[in-house]
């Protein structure tokens, strides 16, 4: 399958979402990897892992890039030899990267009522705008909490960082796209512009939140 879908953030990010259809095969066939990348491949376990880095590597091919120009820091970071930052996501039959002139971080996850057992791990000042009383609305909510609080660590990306401790989500509306969230770790405040969007596909069960941020 071609992909998903394009979001033209602003006039230097954009979003490109990948749905994983093809089998390992064909899109093996379809990349160049380089050593590096190939041995990290031939060491992954699961197949549906395997398909989810091979169409990242797909994606970046679509933003002209290729895998010689991706590169990992020593935390796991990716990045480009040049001006673009980059973020890289994927969640069950989804894939997706961020690429910018801004500093971003993005995160995509299925919406599932398990996350209400691991609320208490990640939620904090949050929960005074919550509506647990709406199991429903609830998991969407948190789901765009996790979410934001994921794309603000991939920027960070620090040692030592607590979901539920340094990262704070402003209060946000289902209806809306957007709220502001900050990090308060180590005597640094840092503040973040988030997006969220709720979406589904026509080939497999289940609603998907794609969330990103970006560092203001």
């Amino acid at each position: 399958m071609p992909l998903f879908q394009t979001i033209q953030c602003n006039e230097t990010t954009k979003i490109l979402i990948w749905e994983i259809t093809e089998s390992f095969e064909e899109l093996f066939s379809k990349v160049v990897l380089k050593e590096k990348t190939q041995q990290r491949l031939n060491g992954m376990k699961s197949q549906m892992h395997q398909r989810a880095f091979l169409s990242v590597r797909m994606l970046i091919q679509e933003m002209g890039f290729t895998d010689n120009d991706l590169h990992y820091d020593e935390f796991g970071k990716p990045y480009f030899d040049c001006h673009n930052f980059i973020s890289i996501t994927h969640s069950h039959h989804f894939a997706a990267i961020i690429i910018s002139h801004e500093t971003v971080g993005i995160d995509m996850e299925l919406q599932r009522e398990k996350i209400l057992r691991i609320a208490d791990k990640f939620v904090d000042c949050e929960n005074k705008y919550l509506s647990p009383e709406n199991v429903q609305d609830y998991v969407r909510e948190l789901t765009i909490i996790w979410g934001a609080k994921e794309a603000i660590f991939k920027i960070r990306n620090e040692k030592g960082i607590s979901f539920k401790d340094h990262i704070k989500v402003g209060a946000f509306s289902l209806n809306e796209n957007q709220t502001e969230a900050s990090l308060h770790f180590d005597d640094l405040v840092k503040d973040f512009d988030v997006h969220y969007k709720e979406m589904k596909s026509a080939n497999f069960d289940g609603s998907f939140t794609l969330v990103y941020a970006f560092e203001k």
